[in-house]
């Protein structure tokens, strides 16, 4: 049975989430749910990263397994005819190998997110990226970013409810840069735990007001509580830039 690759970009805002939900319409149900309309078959579409209700992506990658063989072009093509009006579009289908996971396969996630620093309201990037009017010190927030680097217990940056295994990860990089007024974060490691990205942000957003230092987020590492962590960031300026295989 041929496997096929998608590299799929959507808009969260109108989703509950990646993953099938009871109470509301899914990224991943839109996606299988056109698929079928398209072949007739009933599948299961993978992704590679379980993104929230209101988070965004740029190049999510998920794969699934058709009974027939089909041109990658028709795929895509396809899939989008019936995707409409919701506002999912996939990018690009291959073919892959029937051994290839979009999840257990990446070597490497990357996730952005997004601030736009002014005392304006946002226009054209309403829910696309989160709005903070008091002056934000990015230098400060990018030295303390380095103190998240490399293996650690992520514990103090974790949901409640959130069903890794464990709570050790390693954080190849988090680096946070401005372009006028808008500050951008980026984030890379082979997993990330639920909320992770968010709740650094968060925290690394209370460096940037001057409330806490670069020591404050060293130490709410090692806490390894969630209760000392800084808050979520908004769900909606968070983006799945990549994923890397």
């Amino acid at each position: 049975m041929p496997r096929y690759k998608l590299t799929v970009e959507y808009d969260g805002t109108a989703f509950v989430g990646w993953q099938w939900q009871a109470n509301g319409i899914s990224v991943q149900q839109a996606l299988e749910e056109a698929v079928t309309a398209f072949s007739g078959e009933t599948v299961r579409v993978h992704g590679a990263g379980r993104t929230d209700a209101g988070v965004h992506a740029w190049a999510q990658t998920c794969h699934l397994d058709l009974a027939a063989a089909v041109r990658m072009d028709v795929l895509r093509d396809a899939v989008n005819a019936h995707l409409r009006p919701r506002r999912v579009s996939v990018l690009a289908a291959e073919r892959v190998a029937n051994d290839f996971d979009a999840r257990r396969s990446a070597l490497a996630r990357i996730y952005r997110y997004r601030i736009i620093n002014r005392r304006s309201p946002l226009a054209l990037n309403l829910k696309r990226a989160w709005q903070i009017s008091r002056p934000l010190n990015a230098d400060a927030m990018a030295q303390a970013a380095q103190r998240l680097l490399g293996q650690h217990d992520f514990s103090s940056f974790r949901a409640s409810a959130c069903q890794a295994l464990s709570p050790v990860k390693t954080l190849d990089a988090l680096d946070v840069r401005r372009e006028g007024e808008d500050i951008h974060l980026k984030a890379r490691s082979e997993s990330f735990l639920q909320h992770q990205v968010r709740a650094m942000v968060g925290s690394l957003v209370w460096v940037g007001e001057g409330r806490w230092t670069e020591t404050d987020i060293a130490e709410v590492l090692a806490a390894r509580d969630r209760s000392h962590a800084g808050p979520n960031a908004p769900a909606w300026g968070l983006y799945l830039e990549a994923v890397i295989y």
